[in-house]
């Protein structure tokens, strides 16, 4: 076990960067990672190229480790849109969803219902875009074959009661986009039925990553519709040659082609990693930021729309001043050197475990400058 100033010192991103709801930037264990494989691919020494098959199950391995589900039920995928496809074009009957979701959801979605003519989208109406036990409880219906929800929304920063939503559901599939979550949360994966994910984001793996994992009751209800020459029950390396075998009964029918091995190898570094510090001492320290941020937008009277409550929250802040202010806020924090997202009248900061008390005070200086701006 490493400690959590261990994990947070091997990361550099710049002062001022808080925006890892968009983006991650990568790790020493990454980069290290990655370099070294690319080396490999470079001078191909005699014997060394199968040590790039071995990635497969190392990152599966790593996912299982963190989500409780087994190995053979995860498969590796190149970012969340190809898991979220896998898992809604395998799926027969009413879909209920939110349209507020982030797009990889609903449009897949729909694209699904209009290819294969059997799945029903069913929209949900939210509670200022929270899907919660209680306001997706009535909207259920007969023909409701499963649900999907995201970990983390990505506009609000709520995090959702997984365990409420799954005593309301049922036996129904609960399909979840983890992307604005994972690996800073420790949520109980082990309630959902199929776990979709980037590791883009919170990770800090890079882009090219992500995984699908796949609960038994998915196994049997899902139809792996994209299933490639890859996906069979053959062993890894032999090819279905003048034959057209099923695809497996594991989730690695869920694949297309043979993955990119260096890209699940700095996947499996990022998560071995998060593993080794543990994921509970990542999200205190993400709580503590986040506490930090609110603080300095009470401080200034900037209002703060996302969740107060620690148990709705992970590492997304949300603030939207007065809509004639929001310009001057985003120029101050621009100005600052301040990385956020603006998305509509809102404003979107997001810190990591690395996030450094330099850039706090960056954060404080942009909000100062807008504070006097306003008053002006």
């Amino acid at each position: 076990m490493i400690t959590i100033d261990d994990f947070a010192a091997r990361f550099s991103e710049e002062p001022g960067y808080l925006n890892f709801a968009s983006a991650g930037p990568v790790g020493r264990a990454v980069i290290d990672e990655s370099l070294a494989m690319t080396e490999l691919l470079r001078v191909a020494r005699f014997g060394s190229i199968p040590s790039f098959w071995e990635q497969d199950l190392r990152v599966r391995e790593a996912v299982s480790a963190l989500t409780g589900f087994p190995a053979d039920q995860v498969v590796f995928q190149p970012n969340t849109s190809s898991g979220a496809m896998h898992a809604l074009f395998g799926l027969t009957g009413g879909l209920a969803i939110s349209p507020a979701e982030f797009p990889t959801m609903p449009v897949t979605a729909v694209r699904a219902q209009e290819a294969l003519r059997v799945t029903d989208v069913q929209w949900l109406e939210t509670d200022e875009g929270r899907i919660t036990p209680g306001n997706l409880r009535d909207q259920l219906t007969k023909t409701t074959t499963a649900v999907a929800v995201s970990l983390v929304d990505f506009r609000t920063g709520y995090l959702v009661d997984l365990e409420g939503i799954r005593q309301v559901i049922g036996d129904r599939l609960l399909i979840v986009d983890a992307i604005q979550g994972f690996g800073v949360v420790d949520a109980p994966f082990s309630v959902a039925d199929v776990i979709i994910t980037g590791g883009q984001k919170w990770v800090r793996a890079g882009w090219g990553t992500g995984f699908m994992a796949l609960s038994d009751r998915a196994l049997e209800r899902l139809t792996p519709v994209m299933s490639g020459f890859s996906g069979t029950e053959l062993e890894p390396g032999v090819l279905p040659i003048d034959e057209v075998p099923p695809p497996a009964r594991s989730a690695r029918a869920y694949q297309v082609s043979n993955p990119d091995p260096i890209a699940q190898a700095r996947f499996a570094a990022a998560l071995e990693e998060i593993a080794d510090v543990g994921v509970a001492a990542i999200h205190d320290r993400i709580i503590d930021r986040t506490e930090a941020i609110i603080d300095l937008a009470d401080e200034f009277g900037i209002p703060v729309v996302s969740s107060r409550s620690q148990a709705e929250r992970a590492g997304i802040v949300v603030v939207a001043p007065e809509p004639d202010q929001l310009t001057v806020l985003v120029a101050s924090l621009h100005n600052h050197g301040v990385s956020v997202t603006q998305r509509g009248t809102s404003v979107r900061i997001s810190a990591h475990a690395s996030t450094s008390e330099e850039t706090l005070a960056m954060l404080r200086a942009s909000f100062l400058g807008f504070a006097s701006a306003i008053t002006v």
